[in-house]
């Protein structure tokens, strides 16, 4: 593969539990529902907005209200989760060996800036990415595959020459949708979750897995 492109939550950090508490402490406590963790888990993808809509219908919220309640858990899931922030096993020696070897590396993920921006300024990464598609570069979020091609378009490669790192199947299939081979991380979906999808070469735990090390 000429160049790598990953999703950030689930993927580079392991952080989806605390993205799943925030956002049920919000839809549950602050906003009347009732949703179990096994009803909020599934939906832990795509825009914020989106989140909420698959929630509580189209009708309930306007989009400056939607907003305003997606910052509002973002500034919550960060405060709780700061203290925990670090990449995957093995993460780190991977981008560095691919920084140092002149290939291509860029974030493609349906969060909003403010939380990209989190966890690459407190980790001190973003020099290795070339280039960074949030929730607000796309109209259309995964498993469409406009965020994994906008990527690639600003990486100047060819998508079937991308290699995709995901944990998530809506993620993984917009690679597919994308003409993109995906490596997932499983530390959200088993493997299982993914059976539908021909384009997944590998499952690991962390970047210390040999297949991901053998990927040099």
């Amino acid at each position: 593969m000429k160049a790598f492109i990953f999703d950030l939550n689930g993927t580079m950090i392991n952080d989806m539990p605390y993205h799943t508490k925030a956002w049920q402490n919000l839809l549950n406590f602050e906003l009347g529902g009732n949703f179990t963790w096994e009803e909020v888990k599934p939906q832990m993808y795509g825009k914020n907005p989106e989140v909420l809509v698959r929630m509580f219908g189209p009708d309930r919220f306007t989009m400056e209200e939607m907003n305003r309640l997606s910052l509002e858990k973002e500034k919550k899931y960060q405060q709780e989760f700061l203290p925990h922030l670090e990449l995957l096993p093995g993460l780190h020696d991977f981008l560095e060996r691919a920084y140092q070897k002149g290939i291509p590396m860029a974030i493609g993920s349906a969060a909003i800036p403010f939380n990209i921006d989190f966890v690459l300024d407190n980790l001190k990464i973003r020099h290795y990415f070339t280039a960074i598609v949030s929730a607000d570069d796309v109209e259309l979020s995964k498993p469409h595959p406009e965020t994994f091609l906008k990527a690639a378009n600003l990486l100047d490669v060819a998508p079937e020459d991308c290699l995709v790192f995901e944990d998530v199947p809506k993620g993984a299939e917009a690679a597919a949708n994308a003409g993109m081979k995906a490596v997932i991380i499983t530390t959200t979906h088993l493997p299982r979750e993914f059976k539908y999808l021909p384009n997944v070469l590998h499952f690991a735990e962390d970047f210390n897995n040999q297949f991901i090390k053998g990927l040099f």
